[in-house]
């Protein structure tokens, strides 16, 4: 029997890569979308065509009140697709930046993210427990902004360190059942996420660079083949600490 995961977020960039990477280590994936249909369709049949099996479900991560919902709609989908009650990993993986100084960020964007990175994975993960299995996996995505001070960037980065505290509260009080919960940080990653910045702007492509020792942003599917390994048995023992996958940035 394969193990599912459940990915957030997962029609485009980080999430896709993640839902890729882990089908063609035996894994089935439920992933989500919040508006792009077809983009999800695509992903089901990529996997497909490749012999695993996935389903997609909407869900609006800005809507922390939706997950009641999906909870009874992951449990309806697991047993008709993959005749479970449960399922074996959860990956917080949903969110949305925003670029903009802190003296001009207005409450609703502030209240947006922290609706989309905080209350929704915190509400999300509890309404999923009852369908998680004992001995099963959380991974809550951060970002390396948590460490660093990049303009633009207080209300996201803030967010996302509350990420990180989280994940260790998690992994404390979920430790009875055997449940480990870890953060992936990831680094610059050149894919659409902030409007494509590090991908498409070569100026800034280059400057993030520099920074990095590897003298590169990184790709989605090194996030995604590190997802995969993160959420396997060989770092079975990885439990409440973050993972960074950053090509070695601001060292």
């Amino acid at each position: 029997m394969n193990k599912i995961a459940v990915i957030t977020g997962a029609s485009r960039g980080l999430g896709r890569s993640m839902a890729e990477h882990l089908s063609r280590r035996g894994w089935d994936v439920v992933g989500t979308y919040q508006s792009r249909r077809d983009a999800a369709d695509a992903v089901v049949a990529g996997i497909e065509a490749a012999g695993g099996r996935a389903v997609f479900l909407p869900f609006d991560a800005a809507d922390p009140s939706s997950t009641t919902a999906f909870a009874e709609a992951l449990r309806e989908q697991l047993q008709t697709t993959f005749g479970r009650s449960d399922f074996d990993a959860l990956v917080n993986n949903a969110g949305t930046g925003l670029s903009k100084p802190y003296v001009e960020t207005t409450e609703a964007e502030l209240d947006e993210l922290l609706d989309i990175h905080v209350k929704t994975p915190y509400l999300l993960t509890q309404r999923l427990l009852p369908l998680l299995v004992d001995g099963g996996r959380v991974l809550n995505v951060s970002s390396g902004l948590t460490q660093f001070a990049g303009p633009g960037s207080s209300a996201y980065a803030s967010a996302k360190g509350a990420v990180e505290v989280l994940t260790r509260y998690q992994a404390q009080e979920l430790g009875a059942r055997q449940i480990r919960v870890n953060t992936l940080r990831p680094g610059a990653i050149a894919t659409d996420f902030n409007g494509g910045a590090v991908r498409d702007n070569p100026q800034y492509n280059a400057a993030v660079s520099s920074m990095i020792a590897l003298g590169r942003p990184g790709e989605a599917d090194e996030i995604g083949s590190g997802v995969a390994a993160i959420l396997s048995d060989d770092l079975g023992w990885a439990n409440g600490t973050v993972v960074e996958l950053s090509g070695g940035q601001r060292l």
